[in-house]
């Protein structure tokens, strides 16, 4: 199960050649036109999520996650723009590659931007988990919810997404040989071959096998799962909330029926970000399994290849779109992050309304207290 060129006994060197390796009808408009402005457009709402969250008032441990977000999502949609433009804006697409250019569209279409990708996913998963030890379990917020625990488990996720494809890196080799021209066949070119290192030709199968199915299941799958569930535990929650401030506002306790509203908005919002990783992220796990599944099973056909690469493609211009969406649901479901943004333009004191702290003590109706997470102090509404 391999997507690389392994060398062709017969003698004739297998050129690496878009025209062969995507469907060019579908990956010139979607990679060279709609995805160079889609990324342009994501680097910038992205700068700005950042440059907000990252205000002193803003710098929480939810906000640093969400902000590592940002930065993972915008640079898995910057590193391969370079690659976009000149193979299928400017189409080169049609030339066999040369050799510096296959490097660069290995390394920065394929591996570096998977490395970003996966601790995106990694930080939504962390990002979810955090907000139900806010509402779930509050007194152990205070132990691991900590912005030196973010910035920590941050550092190990883009560690462990960087080791989980460093083999990539080290798998083949890229050969420089001279070819006819695919423009015009009377002129030479200088081709790239990619070629399989040894310890690769030599376990291919358990090689290809143990790599895609590591990163189906733990990158994508059990995510996802786990999303899924905290997902719903949270909405649940907010419901139990709802009908808790309800009651709060029977006793005339405005200002904790208040803040337990900011608390349920924040979760929300959270909520949102996270459905709409779901909602790009399921489909693109799903192409994988079927994948993987029907190259590990000799008598499973499932499609052909072409139509997989299609179905890629348009999965991973969908995520590409999910990417600045980010920005417009914290805009539009976040107070204070949209004071922030709109304060950065207009001038005057940035908002400081940190009324909801990350815990609050609520009476409840036996006249007993309770700590709860109200909003974490650390969101923005």
């Amino acid at each position: 199960m391999t997507e690389n060129a392994t060398g062709n006994p017969n003698g004739t060197p297998p050129f690496m050649n878009l025209r062969m390796m995507t469907p060019i009808e579908y990956a010139v408009p979607i990679n060279g036109y709609f995805s160079p402005i889609l990324i342009c457009f994501t680097v910038v709402t992205n700068i700005l999520v950042v440059v907000v969250l990252l205000k002193k008032h803003m710098r929480t441990p939810t906000n640093a996650i969400l902000a590592g977000m940002a930065v993972s999502d915008m640079f898995t949609g910057l590193i391969p723009l370079p690659v976009f433009i000149y193979f299928f804006s400017l189409g080169n697409y049609r030339e066999k590659v040369p050799l510096n250019w296959c490097v660069i569209y290995v390394y920065f279409g394929e591996y570096i931007p998977t490395i970003f990708h996966t601790a995106s996913i990694w930080l939504t998963m962390a990002l979810a988990i955090q907000r139900y030890i806010y509402i779930c379990h509050s007194f152990q917020a205070r132990k691991w919810c900590t912005m030196q625990n973010v910035l920590l488990g941050t550092a190990i996720i883009y560690a462990i997404a960087t080791l989980a494809q460093v083999s990539r890196f080290l798998e083949e080799e890229y050969i420089d040989f001279e070819a006819p021209s695919n423009v015009n066949p009377n002129v030479t070119v200088n081709a790239c071959v990619r070629v399989l290192k040894p310890w690769v030709r030599n376990h291919m199968d358990l090689y290809y096998n143990v790599y895609f199915w590591f990163r189906v299941i733990c990158i994508h799958l059990i995510p996802c799962t786990f999303l899924v569930v905290l997902n719903a535990l949270l909405i649940l929650t907010m419901r139990q909330a709802q009908i808790r401030r309800m009651q709060l506002l029977k006793q005339n306790k405005k200002s904790e029926s208040r803040k337990l509203k900011d608390s349920n908005c924040t979760t929300l919002m959270l909520v949102a970000v996270v459905g709409l990783f779901l909602l790009v992220e399921f489909p693109m796990g799903i192409i994988m399994i079927l994948n993987i599944v029907q190259n590990t099973f000799e008598h499973v056909n499932i499609c052909d290849d072409r139509t997989f690469a299609i179905m890629s493609l348009m999965s991973n211009f969908f995520i590409l779109l999910s990417y600045p969406l980010n920005f417009f649901i914290y805009c539009g479901m976040s107070r204070q992050f949209r004071e922030t943004f709109k304060r950065m333009f207009i001038g005057g004191s940035m908002p400081i309304d940190r009324e909801c702290s990350q815990y609050m003590t609520l009476p409840i109706e036996n006249g007993n207290k309770t700590q709860m997470t109200v909003g974490g102090g650390e969101t923005v509404l």
